[in-house]
């Protein structure tokens, strides 16, 4: 069961999401996806519109009434909502419930547990769940000196809670020295890379807009690629070679989504590092999702967020092989199919079938030439 509230403001308009962009409806469609990667099977959904959230159950008494009420309906056993809950709010749904209540910032913890393949990828999201963790010890968490990263699961009660709380802040701790080791290595790393004097491409964009098909297409490499959200956590590097002869490293980072957790962004610092030695970023978009504009907009976002909006970047709009006369369906590549205004500047590639990527190096050369004249101009006025 996936349920939302909606906020809606005194124009009328309902909010959701970075900007208030994102409407419940996809919202919730991104929520069930993101359920079924962590492999849970969706039953029903629900949104309530109110003014504010109600600061004990997040939703109105009645709703938690008419989520009660299906439960012998659709036998669900556990009820995910689609923003953070607060600890308190999280303790009374599960008591009124009776069922294990999550947020999706849980629920995108959890998908990054099952994802983490090397162990700076599994130290970050420990990290991340434990500062999770911590705030909802109270009557809800099992006995915690030993995670293993399960997310949801009941605890004890309270006379485990200092002990508990101890545990987690020195577990805490230790991860957070480790991570700064794991950093340190990668800045040694980076240096390495940096007198080689090869210009390093980024690859940011939504999860699941192909950026990982990109990355192989482009550079030959056997790179994982999964049609499911998250698919790339752990930093990948292949070399790619450009048309005049030079070559460029590219570099391929986790993904971004709507409401990404504080806990994340903080944990895969280490990770999101690699974004700030890029040379270019080159920005993957979906062309045939339906909220391809909302995505976009998240991603400009959380680089923002991350001091990168005026980094130099090329975008490409993949999947164009699916579109035929502004539909989404199987179709030919074709350079000259119609894109929206707002993604009038993209290159139109496939990174599936291999079409339109010549076009793309050239327009990554381009700009990496660009990008090197106007740093040799600042060293100069400098």
């Amino acid at each position: 069961m996936a349920a939302q509230l909606k906020h809606w403001g005194s124009d009328g308009r309902g909010t959701n999401g970075i900007g208030g962009r994102w409407n419940a409806e996809s919202s919730l469609e991104e929520l069930a996806l993101l359920a079924d990667t962590a492999g849970a099977r969706i039953v029903g959904q629900t949104v309530q519109r109110l003014e504010s959230r109600n600061p004990a159950t997040y939703v109105g008494k009645g709703k938690v009434a008419e989520i009660a009420s299906q439960r012998f309906e659709f036998d669900y056993s556990t009820v995910i909502f689609d923003d953070e809950l607060t600890p308190s709010q999280q303790r009374n749904l599960e008591g009124e419930l009776d069922v294990k209540v999550l947020d999706r910032t849980a629920l995108i913890l959890d998908i990054f547990a099952q994802h983490a393949r090397t162990r700076e990828g599994r130290l970050q999201v420990e990290l991340a769940q434990h500062e999770y963790i911590l705030p909802r010890l109270r009557g809800q968490w099992s006995h915690l000196e030993r995670l293993e990263g399960r997310i949801g699961t009941r605890g004890p009660g309270e006379t485990q809670l200092e002990t508990d709380r101890r545990l987690i802040r020195d577990k805490i701790s230790r991860l957070k020295r480790e991570i700064e080791r794991v950093r340190s290595q990668r800045a040694l790393h980076r240096r390495q890379r940096a007198k080689q004097g090869i210009p390093i491409v980024s690859l940011v964009g939504y999860t699941n807009a192909g950026k990982s098909t990109l990355m192989r297409a482009l550079s030959g490499a056997d790179v994982l690629v999964q049609d499911r959200l998250f698919a790339t956590l752990d930093p990948v590097t292949r070399r790619i070679r450009l048309p005049l002869g030079g070559f460029a490293l590219l570099t391929d980072t986790v993904g971004f989504i709507q409401k990404l957790p504080t806990q994340l962004v903080a944990a895969f610092r280490a990770t999101l590092e690699e974004l700030e030695e890029a040379t270019l970023l080159l920005h993957v978009v979906d062309i045939t999702h339906r909220d391809a504009e909302e995505q976009v907009h998240t991603v400009e976002e959380t680089l923002k967020e991350l001091g990168l909006a005026d980094r130099p970047r090329v975008t490409a709009l993949n999947k164009v092989d699916l579109i035929v006369d502004g539909n989404t369906e199987q179709g030919t590549w074709n350079k000259e199919i119609p894109v929206p205004a707002w993604a009038r500047e993209g290159e139109r590639v496939s990174a599936a079938k291999g079409s339109g990527l010549e076009e793309l190096r050239s327009r990554i050369e381009v700009a990496l030439a660009q990008a090197a004249e106007e740093r040799r101009f600042e060293e100069v006025r400098d």
